[in-house]
């Protein structure tokens, strides 16, 4: 597998590790084919202007390279940025912020946006039911 430098640094040195023990939402996803789990929580405060600002973000995987490289990307994308903000982040610019990903290991951005996401329905009080994007990952080969 060829993983560029930036993506063999976050999973050597994964930024936001951890758990929150009073996290405003917590996302579970996993991947039951390759193995792939994560759960992300995020703490959030409103600021100054009434917005929803991510003030914390902390993830645990358990996973390939990939899947740890690609939630402590996004946990490095999210944290002090508006909620609204952080669910028009793409699993391609995870990707692109981590140099790429060979295809084959694509899936592990999908999961890690969809755990955020399904934490930002918890905190929101929302229901969230898998979508075509979170199916995909789970039925992707590591």
């Amino acid at each position: 597998m060829n993983y560029s430098d930036i993506l063999i640094d976050h999973f050597k040195n994964p930024r936001n590790q951890g758990e929150i023990k009073d996290a405003s939402g917590v996302g579970d996803v996993g991947n039951p084919i390759c193995g792939d789990m994560m759960k992300i929580y995020i703490k959030v405060e409103k600021d100054k202007n009434g917005d929803d600002i991510i003030k914390d973000v902390k993830f645990q995987t358990l996973g390939c390279a990939a899947a740890i490289a690609s939630t402590s990307m996004l946990t490095e994308m999210v944290k002090g940025i508006k909620v609204d903000d952080a669910l028009k982040i793409t699993r391609e610019q995870v990707a692109e912020k981590l140099g790429g990903l060979p295809k084959e290991k694509i899936h592990c951005s999908i999961l890690a946006n969809e755990g955020l996401k399904k934490a930002i329905a918890q905190y929101r009080g929302e229901k969230m039911e898998k979508n075509t994007e979170e199916k995909e990952a789970e039925g992707a080969h590591c």
